[in-house]
């Protein structure tokens, strides 16, 4: 059984990765490890208690297939993170990054410099300088307006579209046999 990382945080929008980690779990046959930084309780935007399974310094990656980084705003992006990040990106691993916090903390780890992403933050202006502390960390070349990025192993997405996140990171594991099979499980799981 493989292992997907999903890296939690206080004020993290949690509705964006618990349909793709219920996925995973039960259609995938993943074993899904909530991370943070330190092992006390995580309070999701929805009210939710988490607790972390691992502290980010535990962790080997040898056998783990996948990252996915959830959403909010989280200022905190520390170093230790950011090797996870980079570390997971070199050995060509799934690294899934959705909304704000997703999508800015691989921005900060600089794997969005060789890749087409998506993120809510269209643009850096004055309130995300004074909020962060720093210019644009944002390769905004390779930036493309759109509900969900598959390129490579990295896939981006917008808070909205966390249905859509969820279909991508299940087309990275393979789950769907076919086009046909993928187009039934999003109109089934969109109610269409």
């Amino acid at each position: 059984m493989g292992k997907v990382l999903v890296f939690i945080f206080d004020g993290m929008t949690d509705y964006e990765t618990t349909l793709i980690s219920h996925l995973l779990c039960a259609d995938a046959g993943k074993e899904v490890i909530p991370i943070a930084y330190n092992d006390k309780l995580i309070k999701g935007r929805s009210g939710f208690i988490y607790k972390p399974e691992k502290v980010i310094s535990d962790i080997l990656t040898d056998d783990v297939e996948g990252l996915i980084i959830s959403g909010g705003w989280s200022k905190e992006i520390k170093e230790e993170f950011i090797d996870l990040i980079n570390d997971l990106n070199s050995k060509g691993k799934l690294i899934g990054g959705i909304c704000g916090a997703g999508t800015l903390a691989l921005a900060k780890a600089g794997v969005l410099n060789d890749a087409k992403y998506t993120t809510p933050i269209v643009e850096w202006d004055e309130e995300y300088v004074l909020r962060y502390g720093e210019e644009d960390p944002f390769p905004r070349n390779n930036f493309v307006l759109d509900r969900v990025v598959r390129d490579g192993n990295i896939i981006t997405a917008q808070g909205a579209a966390f249905i859509d996140f969820a279909v991508e990171v299940c087309d990275w594991f393979n789950l769907f046999e076919n086009e046909e099979d993928r187009e039934n499980f999003i109109n089934i799981i969109k109610g269409l």
